[in-house]
C-alpha cells in the first residue's frame, strides 16, 4: 500500500531577497551540505520551525489554587531567608578600619 504525499509548487525568486531565494542560492546551499535541492528545503525549512514554532504541547493554562496547594504541600517549606551585603564599602565600615 503506497500513502500518497502532499505535494506544493515551488518557485524560485529571480533574484535572492530577504523574502526567498534563486535556484542557484538553492544549489549551492544543496552543494555544501552535500544534499540535493529538496534536502536543503527540508532542512532550511525544520530549522526555521524548530526557531518559531513552539517545540512542547501546549498545556491546560495557569495552574489553579488547588494544584498550588498541593505543591506546597509536597514541597519542603523553610523559612525565608536573605542575604544582605555590599560590594561598595559604606561609611560606618570605613570609620572602622580609620
Amino acid at each position: 500500500m503506497t500513502s500518497k504525499v502532499s505535494q506544493i509548487s515551488f518557485r524560485y525568486r529571480s533574484r535572492d531577497s530577504v523574502t526567498g531565494v534563486t535556484r542557484e542560492t538553492a544549489r549551492r546551499v544543496a552543494e555544501v551540505l552535500g544534499v540535493d535541492e529538496t534536502q536543503a528545503i527540508h532542512q532550511a525549512l525544520r530549522e526555521l520551525a524548530t526557531k518559531v514554532l513552539p517545540q512542547y504541547e501546549r498545556d491546560d493554562g495557569p495552574l489553579t489554587a488547588v494544584q498550588m496547594q498541593q505543591i506546597r504541600q509536597r514541597a519542603p517549606q523553610g523559612r525565608k531567608r536573605s542575604v544582605r551585603s555590599s560590594l561598595i564599602e559604606t561609611e560606618s565600615a570605613e570609620k572602622g578600619s580609620a
